[in-house]
């Protein structure tokens, strides 16, 4: 009986399709739940693009458009992918302390694809930036934003906001690997981010800039992502917005994917 079973069990496992995608889904669940057990792990990505709404609109919105709703209209999209594109570091943040604390060693010990742990966490982190999406939306909701096109439009917006988000995280898990402190991870990625946020079309119109200033927001890849989203939530998209963005999308996951599941495998 035993004999019997001992050959079962090998057989249907060596049948099973994608064993790496099926892994990475039941891992990814795991994570799901650490997260509906730990809610605080959903602070950043729940009352912080509140705050950030708040002190944008209320506090600079009277002087910089001279009325509160009509810089809501302007700012909700790029605040919507500032929040989005700053929760991207905690991944990093947590995969480090969990390579630490010898988490992953316990990975390492079943019968599973080597990279299964690292994929799912990466796949569930979309569960996060969902939510900061739909805080954002639902926030500017009730405080006056419109968007004024299409429901498919603003949901391609979003779907634009989540794919780049997606594609951040792997430069997060990277630093995650290779730098020995989670606190660093942290001040590199805000480092990064802060140029890239702040420096682009996310709160005032380019045009107000110094030239030098505009050099580096014309060609800073936040501000094709961010016009693209305003554009799909208000109309006037340019297609070369979306095609820039999108090819940075891929271009960050086609470099720091396989960097960071490399540097994984060496620390894991």
């Amino acid at each position: 009986m035993s004999t019997a079973t001992a050959t079962l069990v090998p057989t249907r496992a060596a049948s099973a399709p994608f064993p790496l995608v099926r892994h990475a889904a039941v891992l990814a669940g795991r994570s799901v739940k650490k997260m509906i057990r730990t809610p605080e792990q959903f602070i950043d990505v729940t009352l912080q693009p509140i705050l950030f709404i708040v002190t944008f609109v209320y506090l600079f919105g009277g002087a910089i458009s001279g009325s509160t709703h009509d810089y809501l209209q302007f700012v909700l999209p790029g605040l919507m992918a500032q929040t989005v594109l700053f929760s991207t570091i905690s991944i990093g943040v947590n995969l480090n302390t969990d390579i630490k604390e010898g988490v992953f060693d316990r990975f390492r010990s079943l019968p599973i694809p080597r990279s299964a742990p690292l994929v799912g966490a990466v796949a569930a982190e979309g569960i996060r930036y969902t939510t900061s999406i739909l805080v954002t939306l639902g926030f500017g909701y009730v405080i006056g934003y419109r968007a004024t096109t299409s429901f498919w439009s603003v949901l391609a917006g979003c779907a634009l906001v989540l794919l780049v988000a997606w594609a951040l995280c792997w430069i997060s898990v990277f630093l995650g690997m290779v730098l020995r402190e989670s606190g660093s991870v942290q001040g590199i990625g805000f480092l990064a981010l802060f140029p890239l946020t702040f420096g682009s079309s996310m709160f005032v119109d380019p045009d107000t800039m110094p030239g030098w200033l505009q050099a580096w927001v014309n060609v800073n890849p936040v501000t094709h992502l961010t016009d693209a989203v305003r554009g799909l939530f208000t109309g006037g998209a340019e297609a070369s917005d979306i095609v820039v963005t999108l090819g940075m999308a891929g271009a960050i996951i086609a470099v720091f994917a396989p960097l960071a599941v490399r540097a994984y495998r060496r620390k894991a």
